[in-house]
């Protein structure tokens, strides 16, 4: 059997700005690594743009510097795409709630979630609190009262309130129309 020649797949790996973003990730300006592998600036922001190509063994030596490995210059990224309205939707025991999984069933790191919820909604009548480092609720529409023990807020559209999960705490909408809203879980609650 005779092997057919590789077709390229008709892109470019672009690899500068991972390198540029593994480079400010280890805290170092252009100068320094031009100084440590003993190219150019100019030559290295060429690179850092996608404006020229480097040989094999210059590669090798501004992984090393940066601490990459060679290999993950070259892999497609991980992208997850969750189409509105198709998140599975979750019962997280919010009285007049409708809640939908955004992020990734088994991602670890984090979960998003969008909830819709009716006037009167609400998280209980007795604070609780989450296994989060984070938590962070975007009001989208509505107004809602977010409580804590020695305070609360009332956030409208547009608004943000990033808090400590293990924290007790509560909401309640008190808007006539609902809300929708954004939660933001840092790290993941569970994994589905």
């Amino acid at each position: 059997m005779r092997s057919l020649p590789i077709e390229p797949e008709g892109h470019r790996a672009s690899i500068g700005p991972r390198l540029r973003a593994a480079r400010q990730a280890q805290h170092l300006t252009i100068g320094e690594v031009a100084r440590i592998t003993g190219l150019t600036k100019g030559f290295l922001s060429r690179v850092e743009r996608d404006r020229t190509s480097p040989s094999v063994a210059t590669l090798v030596a501004l992984c090393e510097v940066l601490s990459v490995p060679l290999g993950s210059l070259f892999e497609a990224p991980e992208v997850a795409v969750v189409r509105a309205g198709a998140g599975p939707r979750l019962n997280l025991g919010g009285v007049g709630t409708e809640d939908r999984l955004l992020s990734p069933r088994h991602d670890s790191r984090l979960q998003v979630l969008r909830s819709h919820i009716d006037s009167g909604g609400h998280g209980g009548e007795e604070l609780y609190s989450l296994a989060a480092e984070v938590d962070v609720l975007h009001v989208i529409s509505g107004d809602v009262l977010l409580r804590l023990p020695e305070r609360e807020w009332r956030l409208g559209p547009g608004d943000t309130a990033t808090f400590n999960g293990r924290e007790p705490h509560s909401w309640t909408v008190v808007s006539e129309e609902g809300a929708d809203v954004i939660w933001v879980l840092v790290p993941a609650l569970w994994s589905l």
